[in-house]
């Protein structure tokens, strides 16, 4: 099972992390949150996380998937997909071709323009990562794979600088996934 898959499987459904928040057992606290996802739907995992550990969530939250196109360039009309999922929860997909680099507070601008309540001036960007760990049962990748994947993740630059994300206000949250 690919990484990707085994991380979709365990995403939360939105609507029961909506119910969640609507049921007040989720202190609000002032700021706005990005949180930074490959999943197009549920609850991104560094959310859910950030949620159980904290017990607290920002005033403001909008999840962000990026996707990088087959295509040298995306059409600026067709770069920024955004919808409401709840109040002061937002959703937002950019795309981008693979010869551009992405600029997601400039994203952020353009969510604003276009009436998402976000605070492009009170933001903080969750970005999560995995380490890849072997499963118990032998099932998984054969070891060589694996230490193969580890070396080119841990040579990997690191998301916040391909996405100029100011370092200061970035927190990233790990985990750790069985393959």
């Amino acid at each position: 099972m690919s990484v990707q898959r085994r991380i979709e499987t365990s995403l939360t459904p939105i609507e029961a992390f909506i119910a969640e928040l609507q049921s007040h057992n989720i202190a609000r606290v002032p700021g706005t949150a990005v949180f930074l996802t490959r999943s197009k739907h549920g609850v991104p995992p560094v959310m859910d996380w950030h949620v159980r550990q904290n017990r607290s969530l920002h005033n403001f939250v909008l999840i962000l998937t990026l996707t990088v196109a087959s295509t040298p360039r995306v059409e600026r009309q067709e770069r920024l997909t955004l919808a409401r999922e709840a109040p002061r929860l937002w959703r937002a997909e950019l795309r981008y071709g693979f010869m551009e680099h992405p600029d997601v507070p400039a994203a952020l601008a353009e969510c604003r323009s276009r009436g998402c309540e976000v605070d492009v001036d009170d933001v903080t960007y969750y970005v999560g990562g995995e380490t890849i760990l072997s499963r118990d049962d032998r099932l998984g990748i054969p070891r060589w794979e694996e230490a193969l994947f580890a070396a080119m993740a841990r040579n990997a630059a690191a998301i916040s600088d391909y996405l100029k994300l100011p370092n200061e206000h970035v927190v990233e949250i790990g985990r750790r996934i069985s393959i």
